[in-house]
């Protein structure tokens, strides 16, 4: 294997993005195995920089990556900051770039004109497709929580970050109350999750997989309270909600979860909304009248819970980073899905692009 890797890992922009893809603990690890990483000062990340200074970790104030050394790998989960426009980095996040969605050629865009490369946390896979490290279980989890305490009005607006211990028992109080629940993808992390919390909850929720979805019951699933999507797809295929379905008579549904959030993609399974909701704003009012439905689609729900999310996710990624720099497959899938993204767009290289300028 060639040198050992230098991490650098960002700050988020995004004021409620509290978690981080590494944690002190697994930091010290790889530190100690010869990994150099970087930290960057952060306000809300919900581990303090002091703890990694202690991890063996140099310190950087926030947003300095773009003055990195070239050779820095810059580790994070959320979006990047609209500049600098060219991206010369190798950058590991969550892109959301390859299936669609809104600003995915501008954000390749940006990674050609710089020369720099996606290596997208999404698609980091073993040998059989399956995710590497993902945050799906406290994403289903906190997504169908939320879902039982704004059906039995107890929900808190604006969100803050939640402590398990109280989140539990507040789920516990009322159990039995809210409805029943269908969980679509309830074999996969985060369909485990969200049915976890129903339990919690006092809920026994139906648990609908590929074997479901395939041959989709609409009315079946019109017959439920409380609906939590955690499919992940990476083609088209026939959505499972439609605007129609929520003006069907026969509809029971009062609230849909979309833990996935793929909403400005071609591979929604969920058109019946064109944003997600937010923290501030974690409800949609999809229908109104005498048969109300409400929409909760937020993209960081992990955050509401950063530590269980952050250490679980942690643990999972970081044997991988020491190989970023040597022959494993999994960064080189990543690599070669980026490379196929942005020939795909027929985007200029970095020199052509600094020509033209």
């Amino acid at each position: 294997m060639s040198d050992l890797p230098h991490v650098w890992m960002r700050h988020e922009t995004r004021a409620s993005e509290r978690r981080a893809p590494l944690v002190p603990e697994h930091a010290a690890r790889l530190v100690s195995q010869g990994v150099q990483i970087t930290v960057e000062e952060s306000p809300q990340r919900v581990f303090p920089l002091a703890e990694y200074v202690r991890a063996g970790c140099r310190t950087a104030p926030a947003g300095s990556w773009v003055d990195a050394p070239g050779d820095q790998h810059i580790l994070g989960l959320k979006e990047l900051p609209d500049a600098p426009g060219a991206l010369r980095h190798r950058h590991i996040f969550f892109g959301h770039a390859y299936k669609g969605q809104a600003r995915a050629d501008e954000l390749l865009a940006r990674f050609a004109a710089g020369g720099g490369a996606l290596l997208d946390l999404e698609y980091l896979t073993d040998d059989s497709g399956r995710r590497l490290a993902a945050f799906g279980y406290w994403a289903g989890y906190v997504g169908a929580a939320l879902a039982v305490l704004h059906r039995r009005d107890e929900l808190p607006v604006p969100l803050s970050t939640l402590d398990r211990d109280e989140l539990d028992d507040r789920l516990r109080r009322g159990a039995g109350a809210g409805g029943d629940a269908l969980v679509i993808g309830a074999l996969g992390r985060s369909g485990r999750g969200a049915c976890d919390a129903l339990e919690t909850a006092g809920l026994s929720p139906v648990r609908w997989d590929v074997a479901e979805t395939r041959d989709l019951d609409r009315e079946a699933l019109l017959g439920h309270d409380v609906l939590v999507n955690t499919v992940l797809v990476n083609r088209p295929v026939p959505p499972f909600l439609t605007p129609e379905d929520l003006d069907d008579p026969r509809r029971r549904i009062r609230v849909v979860v979309d833990v996935t959030c793929d909403v400005t993609s071609e591979c929604n399974v969920l058109p019946v909304y064109t944003s997600t909701t937010s923290w501030e704003r974690p409800v949609l009012r999809l229908r109104d009248g005498e048969r109300p439905v409400d929409l909760i689609a937020i993209d960081n729900l992990p955050s509401l819970l950063p530590l269980e999310a952050s250490h679980a996710f942690s643990a999972e990624l970081h044997p991988h980073l020491l190989d970023l720099n040597g022959d494993a497959s999994p960064w080189k899938r990543a690599l070669r899905l980026f490379e196929d993204a942005v020939d795909s767009a027929h985007l200029p290289p970095a020199e052509e692009t600094a020509h033209a300028e």
